[in-house]
């Protein structure tokens, strides 16, 4: 486990003859003060994508006999374990991670995703704590990042909150079909937006319109998620297989699918529970309005006046 890279000195934002070859990748470092990451350069890694992470831990974790940074996993917190599915990957920290003061945290988790996103053996990272997902410090799930999660302002990296317009489609009383409805919230870009729809869909309607129910069963997690050449690839919990009140699997399938293909990223949606295609369900799904219905229509089907 113990080896050695030779370190440029070249910064990533550093001028044209900085430029590194392409037979190098970035790493990643706190400056001493910690407001900022550093870019240093090595040897790209020739080894499989497993391979790869483990030498980039080890090399985050090793300070600096120079004292030039600080080393973003050497700050006081261990990695518990870590495992790769679908590109991403999941870092699972000891609970002294919480102990970071907010900055510091915040450029450890930078450092540690464009490190990793940049070495092109992971396409996103997603951080736990003992097993449970980690929050930012407003209370918000980060979720799934990669290298551009993070903004820099003034040297300093932060998260940010953006407000977003998307279209959800929640079920009608049947269970049959399925109303879309545009929702504008903030959200935290920790997150990818497709993590933001999905959880939005599982939190279910607001309960202000009449005529819309959960689509999808409100006991189910999000593992990951993540999108690739236009693949959505979205990791449930079993919960969502239990169909909840009177819509079936199918319909949540749909919700699900259409509300992330209004995402101009995404082409087609392949759903997974506990990292498995269930048997039940296709490779991948296309976005498919047969089941959408107006607003309108579905109060009448209920013969509510408000259809009429």
């Amino acid at each position: 486990m113990i080896f050695t890279f030779a370190l440029s000195m070249c910064g990533c934002s550093s001028g044209a003859e900085n430029v590194p070859g392409d037979d190098q990748i970035p790493v990643y470092y706190i400056n001493n003060a910690e407001t900022k990451t550093e870019c240093y350069y090595i040897d790209a890694i020739n080894d499989s994508p497993e391979a790869v992470i483990q030498k980039l831990l080890v090399l985050l974790g090793e300070k600096d006999p120079g004292a030039r940074y600080k080393s973003p996993l050497a700050m006081g917190f261990k990695i518990v374990d870590y495992s790769l599915e679908n590109d991403v990957l999941t870092i699972n920290m000891d609970y002294d991670y919480k102990k970071l003061e907010f900055t510091t945290e915040v450029l450890v988790r930078a450092a540690i995703v464009r490190t990793l996103c940049g070495s092109g053996a992971v396409s996103g990272v997603y951080f736990t704590v003992m097993g449970e997902p980690l929050t930012d410090h407003s209370g918000f799930v980060i979720g799934e990042m990669n290298s551009g999660t993070f903004i820099s302002n003034d040297g300093n990296e932060i998260n940010t909150y953006e407000e977003a317009d998307i279209r959800l489609y929640f079920a009608s009383a049947d269970g049959n079909n399925l109303i879309s409805v545009y929702r504008n919230k903030f959200y935290s870009t920790s997150m990818p937006k497709e993590r933001f729809i999905v959880d939005e869909l599982i939190a279910g309607p607001s309960g202000i319109v009449e005529g819309l129910y959960p689509s999808v069963n409100p006991q189910t997690s999000v593992l990951n998620i993540n999108t690739k050449d236009g693949v959505c690839y979205v990791n449930l919990s079993s919960d969502f297989l239990i169909p909840y009140g009177n819509v079936p699997t199918s319909v949540s399938v749909l919700a699900i699918v259409d509300s992330l293909c209004d995402l101009p990223a995404v082409d087609r949606v392949q759903i997974m529970v506990d990292g498995v295609v269930p048997e039940t369900l296709e490779s991948s799904y296309e976005k498919d309005e047969r089941l959408v219905i107006t607003l309108g229509q579905a109060l009448a089907m209920t013969g509510s006046p408000e259809g009429n």
